[in-house]
């Protein structure tokens, strides 16, 4: 597993969505320059100053474009930095460094926030090669334990760097889920709207050409349900656009339910026709099972209208009892040819059930058509 995880790291990529460099990085820049000012006024065992201006610089310029290129700032700042101990070891120079040099563990931090994941391994080396190198030229007891703690903060920066990447990363696929999740709601809802809708206009339509001639009046008829199909259909058009289109919270207006499904119920007249029972008790129904329901409904009824051969009627039955609820939509159409290839329609059907933790079944009957039933929760919740 840890294997897994180096190679992991080792291929990953750099983000991007790096900031680019602003005011407060001038700022990080003034702070360190400020401390680096105080130290040298107060302190009086610092060591010579050209090494003190060598060991600010080495921090102060790679802040700058530490996420830029954090591999090189981070080289071009440990080694100028290992240099200059080098230098103070070799000469036997009094004093130590000023203490806003660990402002280099900022270039550490950025390292594994920033970088990929070679530049964050590579630069790993670096940075450990430098207490390496300190302890190895000539450090007695108590710098060891200096040096220790020093790898000890080296690795909590490098930590700290990657735990926000990855937190930054989940937060961004969570995202990225929830916009999928919200896109697939809004793909089920318009098919489910706008179908429906429209395959009763266009079989009104095809019955109102075919009867104009011998029947007006009842073209006529046909016509008015067009009308009042058509209108429904700009009414949740406008109203799913609406909620799509707000920037502050929308009150949304009450999806359909159970008791709205003896509404897709036709007369005889039409056909196929769509006869609608409901049994037992929906009071206390979840909101969210009872729009399913309803749009379960609505979507095989317009299924049932478009592929179901010959059909003349669409029952459609819903039952409720103390734990659940079953939907059966039943249609006598034939079933010579076959039906049409699943489309989004049974996705979309799939998905609504799935989600509120229920289970879904569509093809041909026993005897003759074709049978839609679902088994849902009273509660919604998904297992």
């Amino acid at each position: 597993m840890a294997t897994n995880a180096l190679r992991s790291l080792w291929a990953e990529p750099r983000p991007t969505s790096a900031p680019d460099l602003g005011p407060r990085d001038w700022a990080l820049v003034a702070v360190v320059i400020c401390w680096s000012v105080v130290e040298v006024v107060l302190r009086q065992d610092l060591a010579p100053r050209p090494l003190l201006v060598l060991a600010v610089l080495a921090v102060l310029g790679p802040l700058l474009w530490r996420r830029t290129h954090p591999l090189v700032a981070v080289v071009v700042s440990v080694g100028t930095l290992t240099i200059v101990d080098i230098v103070r070891i070799l000469t036997e120079s009094q004093g130590a460094l000023l203490n806003s040099s660990i402002a280099v563990l900022i270039l550490v931090y950025a390292l594994f926030r920033w970088g990929s994941g070679r530049e964050a391994g590579s630069g790993l080396g670096v940075i450990l090669l430098w207490p390496a190198v300190i302890t190895t030229l000539g450090a007695d007891p108590t710098s060891l334990a200096e040096v220790a703690a020093g790898y000890a903060f080296f690795l909590f920066a490098a930590a700290l760097g990657a735990a926000i990447r990855y937190r930054t990363k989940i937060r961004i696929r969570d995202i990225d889920q929830a916009k999928a999740r919200e896109r697939e709601q809004l793909a089920r809802e318009l098919h489910d709207t706008v179908a429906h809708h429209v395959s009763g206009i266009a079989i009104q339509a095809q019955a109102g050409r075919a009867i104009a001639a011998s029947h007006p009046e009842r073209a006529v008829e046909a016509l008015a349900v067009i009308e009042d199909a058509a209108t429904r259909t700009l009414t949740e058009l406008r109203a799913i656009v609406g909620v799509l289109r707000a920037t502050q919270d929308t009150e949304f207006a009450p999806q359909p339910g159970v008791a709205e499904v003896e509404r897709l119920a036709t007369d005889s007249r039409t056909r196929p026709c769509v006869e609608v029972t409901l049994f037992g008790e929906f009071d206390d129904l979840s909101p969210a099972v009872g729009a399913a329901i309803y749009r379960l409904a609505q979507e095989s009824i317009t299924n049932a209208r478009r592929h179901a051969r010959h059909a003349t009627q669409v029952t459609v039955a819903v039952t409720g009892n103390a734990d659940q609820v079953r939907l059966t939509i039943d249609d006598d159409g034939s079933a010579a040819g076959g039906r049409a290839p699943a489309g989004y329609g049974l996705v979309g059907m799939r998905e609504r059930v799935s989600l509120l933790g229920g289970t879904f079944h569509a093809g041909p009957a026993a005897e003759r058509g074709w049978r839609v039933e679902a088994v849902l929760p009273r509660t919604g919740t998904a297992r």
